[in-house]
């Protein structure tokens, strides 16, 4: 299959129009749906933010400030810390106090390799301080107990005298923290213990209640949720929450999670980041738009048990899984980023946004050097490379706790015959705030450019701007060499249409259009 087989696509006989009503705001779109995670998996801790004590390259207490400043620009709104698979292997009190007494520990999930506990919690904390992200920490179920959760809670965010607080001043911080997000393990389905989901369930209310809100510290308690279509793990952990009697939901866990990768071959194989072809995209993409079936899925599941949905989805592991680079350690999961990688950023969004009333989180794995990184650094120059999922974040960032628009799409969606399944060739998701609104299409064709009119109802649009992120092939990828090789730039394929606007749409690219309201 490739994209010349015509007899296997759905093409529509005049340019599509998607009907945008710019007066009917619906649910808020979380900006924390734009999260980030960070885990001590090959250099996306050290070498990637922490670069301890360079002379060579600027940094604040051992952290990368260029790789604070590019995340600035994309205003992340949390980041979640230490794992991932690490993070039931961590224990806390490793990682605090003086640096030269810190105590070592081998992190056996990701290349076995002598971890020195430098980067702790008061170095992440610093490096969400500097970045204004809130912090999102993942407790230890796996090897940790409850003891160790409550106390690393107390040291975060309690403010008196209490032991911990006392121990936290000891160690050179006055004020707690604030620290909104909790999450209660990780993947105890895998490499977070290997359990079922009814003995999860036990743990994550145990858990969960020595969790406790310190002072003015909210904390959102996030149980670890299902793997893919595991749609009875979620049932399971809804089904705790409803039997609770008088006790109230909220004083257990306010939000479960998902976890789903895209690769294009199997999980021993899963194909290559820039050696590709037409067919391996679309395969990619297939299974990329598959999110929305998981979604619907478990906020199916959800609904029956919290039709007031009150609470959230967090889907705090998504992105694309290539083979490792050739000549890295297979066990850092490090991987180039081409402007495929872009595409599959750009639909999951619009997909996230179809879900504004339940998503409550979405956290792209991972930030640095690792999966499908935004950021990669040059482990010998040091250079600093934006990778093209980088700009999808930054071309994105008018959706921040903007209110999501209907989009209807007029005619017939172009579509491709991908293993039995018509895939649609255009994505597609709308909001607005104030007086703007922001439109984002991907043309999902590997080959053929399009045409989409914007009708646009309800509002006049008295101004308008795009953005385009393009490049000359599916394979296109920035390096140290040419770090702008796929890189965005003003679209000026925009113009005015008797039925509102139209945008040229490149093939294989992703287009903004932001509007200026009345």
């Amino acid at each position: 299959m490739t994209a010349a087989d015509t007899p296997n696509r759905t093409e529509p006989m005049s340019p599509l129009t998607a009907v945008i009503d710019l007066d009917l705001p619906g649910p808020r779109i979380s900006r924390h749906v734009y999260g980030h995670f960070a885990e001590h998996l090959g250099r996306c801790i050290y070498g990637g933010f922490f670069v301890g004590d360079s002379d060579d390259i600027p940094n604040e207490g051992g952290i990368r400030l260029d790789v604070v400043d590019a995340l600035r620009a994309l205003q992340i709104p949390n980041l979640r810390w230490p794992g991932g698979c690490f993070a039931d292997d961590y224990h806390w009190r490793d990682g605090v106090g003086p640096r030269e007494s810190r105590p070592r520990m081998v992190n056996s999930h990701w290349g076995d390799v002598v971890e020195d506990n430098s980067f702790g919690t008061h170095e992440f904390l610093q490096l969400c301080e500097l970045l204004g992200a809130a912090p999102y920490i993942n407790g230890n179920v796996g090897s940790g107990t409850v003891r160790e959760t409550s106390e690393w809670v107390e040291y975060l965010t309690r403010g008196d005298d209490s032991p911990m607080a006392a121990l936290r001043r000891e160690h050179g911080r006055d004020e707690p923290w604030s620290v909104p997000f909790f999450g209660i393990g990780n993947e105890p389905w895998g490499c977070g213990g290997n359990m079922t989901a009814a003995q999860y369930t036990h743990l994550a209310r145990q858990y969960a209640t020595y969790i406790r809100d310190h002072g003015e510290t909210a904390v959102t308690r996030i149980a670890a949720g299902a793997n893919v279509d595991d749609y009875l793990w979620t049932e399971t952990l809804m089904q705790a929450l409803s039997g609770l009697g008088g006790t109230d939901r909220r004083d257990l866990f306010q939000a479960l999670s998902l976890h789903y990768y895209t690769y294009n071959g199997s999980w021993s194989d899963k194909g290559d980041a820039t050696e590709f072809g037409t067919d391996d995209h679309y395969v990619t993409m297939k299974r990329a738009l598959r999110m929305r079936e998981l979604l619907s899925g478990h906020a199916a599941v959800m609904d029956a048990y919290d039709p007031e949905r009150t609470v959230g989805l967090v889907v705090d592991e998504w992105g694309t899984w290539w083979n490792v680079e050739q000549g890295t350690n297979p066990g850092f999961l490090y991987q180039q980023n081409a402007m495929r990688d872009a595409l599959v950023a750009s639909v999951h969004f619009d997909i996230f946004h179809g879900f504004a009333e339940r998503i409550t989180m979405a956290n792209i794995a991972q930030t640095v050097n690792v999966l499908q990184a935004v950021i990669l650094t040059d482990p010998d120059s040091g250079a600093l490379v934006l990778t093209p999922t980088y700009h999808v974040f930054a071309m994105n960032v008018g959706h921040h706790d903007a209110d999501r628009l209907p989009l209807t799409f007029k005619g017939t969606v172009p579509t491709l015959s991908v293993e039995g399944t018509d895939v649609p060739l255009v994505s597609a998701s709308a909001s607005t705030k104030g007086d703007t609104a922001l439109v984002s299409l991907s043309n999902l064709d590997a080959d053929e450019n399009r045409t989409i009119v914007l009708d646009l109802r309800g509002r006049d649009v008295v101004g308008h701007s795009a953005t385009l992120l393009n490049a000359p092939t599916l394979q296109s990828h920035n390096t140290p060499e040419h770090p702008d090789a796929v890189a965005p730039v003003e679209h000026t394929g925009v113009r005015s249409h008797p039925g509102g606007l139209a945008v040229d749409l490149p093939a294989h690219s992703y287009v903004t259009v932001s509007l200026h309201l009345r």
